[in-house]
């Protein structure tokens, strides 16, 4: 693997402590805007953690009907689920200019192998993602469209002043549409309700929610 270790400032920037341990098991690697670097049924074995940009996970299929399953940003990692040595389960492409710490499996195996703590943690955060998964499919089981938008909403937004949630990240009615299995023109609709109601606001694709939107449409 070419490039070199993360810098102590790109470390320190990772809050979180076992994201920083894993990213200093690595070696330094940028991508631009709109590349594939993991793709479904590849055998790579690598975990890339984030220490710059934005990346997008994401299942396609052979007409190229993509459904968005986590957006990660600084800070965050995937590919954790092919440390089993499988296949990729999905495929990963960044959202801009982005750099990462990517680790080879062995490293991990290694920092397992020495520090129990280590294994314990990164077991309890597979077993989380796993719990996300389900809920993800759960949603798409039994709410509807609106009802899954609303869901979406509410787990991204970040509270602010006031009482008001507000979504960090800009989102297109596009990328809304892709992670809750919907057509654009379905997420327009109920963004124009939503907007119409006093419940949303949209400047400049942020995403303001100003009261918690009802259960059900």
């Amino acid at each position: 693997m070419t490039g070199d270790t993360p810098s102590a400032a790109q470390l320190k920037a990772i809050d979180d402590a076992f994201v920083r341990e894993l990213a200093a098991l690595g070696r330094v690697r940028s991508y631009p805007k709109n590349t594939v670097f993991i793709t479904e049924g590849d055998s790579s074995d690598s975990v890339f953690v984030v220490l710059s940009g934005r990346v997008k996970i994401f299942i396609a299929d052979n007409e190229g009907h993509e459904m968005i399953l986590d957006i990660q940003g600084p800070g965050e990692y995937v590919g954790e689920m092919a440390l089993d040595g499988k296949p990729r389960s999905a495929s990963v492409m960044t959202l801009e200019s982005t750099t990462f710490s990517v680790v080879a499996r062995d490293p991990i195996r290694e920092a397992i192998r020495q520090n129990p703590d280590f294994a314990l943690e990164i077991i309890s955060r597979i077993i989380d993602r796993a719990r996300l998964a389900t809920n993800s499919v759960k949603d798409l089981a039994l709410l509807d469209v609106y009802g899954r938008v609303a869901r979406l909403l509410l787990n991204l937004g970040v509270e602010q002043e006031g009482g008001k949630l507000l979504i960090p990240d800009k989102l297109t009615q596009q990328e809304i549409a892709e992670r809750v299995g919907a057509s654009r023109d379905m997420v327009s609709r109920i963004f124009r309700d939503l907007t119409a109601g006093g419940y949303i606001t949209v400047e400049n694709r942020f995403i303001t929610i100003n009261k918690k939107p009802p259960a059900r449409w």
